[in-house]
């Protein structure tokens, strides 16, 4: 069985979030948001291999953080870069090549097992697990002035973790960056690769805005509370 692997990405600031804060470091429930996050992936694979990419000026933060919260669940940080794209090729470097390795946000703590556990068989068996969502609002295309309908039962939103075979993922990273590049699985795709769409969950939401904040927590709520209970 290959080893599991997970960077987690997390450069976020506060800008849209109107707060000097970090995103991922503002707390909920008691804890920072990547804190969730990182335990999200416990449940599934309790021995997976975390990779945190923080930038240079937030590593030290995250340590006191971490003593701060008292948490010491095992993951190794390292330095990110100038943009996401140079991140995870940085955490790629950490990853041997018999391995599978997922990408996720570090803002997106409600991620569920299910769409982890379900993305890890997709690229076990095909290179490659992508979590989406069907759409569930009417859409139209915007050119210029007019407008058009689209069919939402061809459109997908997509989520992470983006799971891959680590040397499909290792060498599609091998190449210079380019503005397509919106997510992992458009660079592996640009080397010919097919992607596999595997069953996100719905409440896996990226946290960006204030309005995302009071939504995350709730929902963080209602799960801890619906594991108590």
């Amino acid at each position: 069985m290959l080893p599991k692997y997970v960077i987690i990405t997390a450069a976020g600031t506060g800008v849209r979030m109107n707060t000097p804060m970090p995103k991922q470091f503002i707390p909920v429930l008691g804890k920072p948001i990547l804190m969730h996050t990182i335990e999200a992936f416990v449940p599934f694979l309790p021995s997976i291999h975390i990779i945190l990419v923080l930038p240079k000026e937030q590593m030290e933060y995250w340590n006191q953080l971490c003593t701060q919260y008292q948490f010491d669940h095992p993951h190794e940080v390292i330095q990110g870069g100038p943009t996401r794209f140079h991140s995870v090729k940085n955490g790629l470097n950490q990853v041997p090549e018999q391995a599978l390795v997922a990408v996720h946000d570090g803002v997106r703590p409600l991620v569920s097992s299910h769409t982890i556990s379900g993305a890890f068989l997709y690229a076990e068996k095909s290179g490659n697990g992508i979590p989406s969502i069907e759409v569930c609002e009417s859409v139209r295309a915007v050119d210029r002035a007019f407008s058009t309908p689209v069919d939402r039962e061809t459109l997908r939103i997509i989520q992470t973790p983006q799971c891959f075979r680590a040397e499909l993922i290792k060498k599609a990273y091998h190449t210079n960056y380019q503005q397509t590049f919106t997510d992992d699985a458009s660079v592996l795709e640009q080397t010919g690769e097919r992607i596999f769409l595997s069953q996100g969950n719905r409440e896996n939401i990226k946290i960006t805005t204030p309005e995302d904040l009071i939504m995350a927590e709730a929902l963080l709520k209602n799960r801890v509370e619906g594991a108590q209970g």
